[in-house]
């Protein structure tokens, strides 16, 4: 898959292997799920769940471009976004790494003659196993209108960043680098500052002039793990609201509150992120308890580490 389509410049990044067309507004797309991912790694057997979220974010470009005509350079914006997922169809030992995502758009929103929006539902299936559903809206926008939009934060160059705070403890969030913690404490344990760090190389690609959505994900998933931090969780389902730009140049509180358990009894909390004074950016994380981790220790003498092990 050209990475250009997908809206990477790395192209071991890009996830997603090919596409076909199936009904006027349908199509399926193949993908596949590396094992060894630098920052969306297997944990207890378990691919990352966002490694999911990722793969359907790379969808909205490949359609926008090859199937709507929507022309590259155009901005691609998340209005919401919706998955649940079954825990067991992460397995990483058991289960193919290829995936088969068939997707339905539900309304293309049209203005001139182009696309606009694009509202979509993805139903994922891995070695045969129902393993995802979810549903997304994002904006498209020419470069003109964008320039207008984001005014003097337009820019990638421009606009300050604010220096990396340091980070929460990785061993609380499930992480093992500091480079991979995208919150830093604020004393209150229910509130954090987003922690941005732009030369992170998967989660900053390519130059942004805004924090990405990807980004905000993995500090919601965070910020809920670490409210869990004495046991590992697993979100296996996400509802997701950007309501605006999250800049680089002002604090980004992220703020945690638990909700009731669903139906099935699984834990839910409730993420706010907010900067300079209004609400930006919110998540309900649904979370299962991950499984237990392996009992058998790496082999000696190993050069490599398994990947379950990162």
């Amino acid at each position: 898959m050209p990475s250009e389509l997908v809206h990477k410049r790395r192209t071991g990044e890009v996830l997603l292997t090919q596409w076909r067309r199936t009904a006027p507004d349908a199509f399926t797309v193949t993908a596949r799920w590396p094992t060894d991912h630098p920052f969306y790694a297997v944990r207890r057997t378990l691919h990352d769940p966002l490694l999911l979220s990722e793969t359907i974010r790379q969808i909205f470009p490949l359609l926008s471009h090859a199937e709507y005509d929507v022309p590259l350079g155009h901005h691609l914006l998340w209005d919401y976004y919706d998955y649940s997922l079954t825990r067991d169809a992460l397995d990483a030992e058991q289960l193919p790494p290829l995936l088969d995502l068939h997707v339905t758009c539900l309304e293309a929103v049209r203005r001139g003659g182009r696309v606009t929006a694009l509202t979509l539902r993805i139903d994922a299936v891995r070695g045969g196993l129902p393993l995802a559903t979810a549903h997304t809206r994002f904006t498209v926008q020419s470069p003109a209108i964008y320039r207008r939009l984001r005014g003097d934060h337009g820019t990638t160059h421009v606009v300050p960043v604010l220096p990396v705070p340091s980070p929460v403890p990785p061993s609380r969030i499930g992480r093992t680098s500091c480079s991979d913690v995208v919150l830093s404490p604020s004393g209150d344990p229910d509130r954090w500052q987003l922690r941005v760090d732009n030369r992170h190389p998967i989660l900053f690609d390519h130059p942004l002039d805004h924090v990405p959505g990807m980004l905000l994900l993995e500090a919601a998933r965070q910020a809920a793990q670490d409210t869990h931090h004495q046991q590992a969780m697993v979100a296996v389902a996400m509802n997701n609201r950007f309501s605006r730009y999250v800049e680089f140049d002002a604090p980004c509180w992220v703020e945690a509150k638990p909700l009731p358990d669903d139906t099935l009894g699984r834990t839910r909390m409730d993420i706010v992120m907010r900067q300079n004074g209004s609400e930006h950016y919110s998540a309900t994380v649904t979370l299962e308890p991950a499984p237990t981790a392996p009992a058998t220790p790496p082999r000696r003498g190993s050069h490599s580490r398994r990947s379950s092990d990162r």
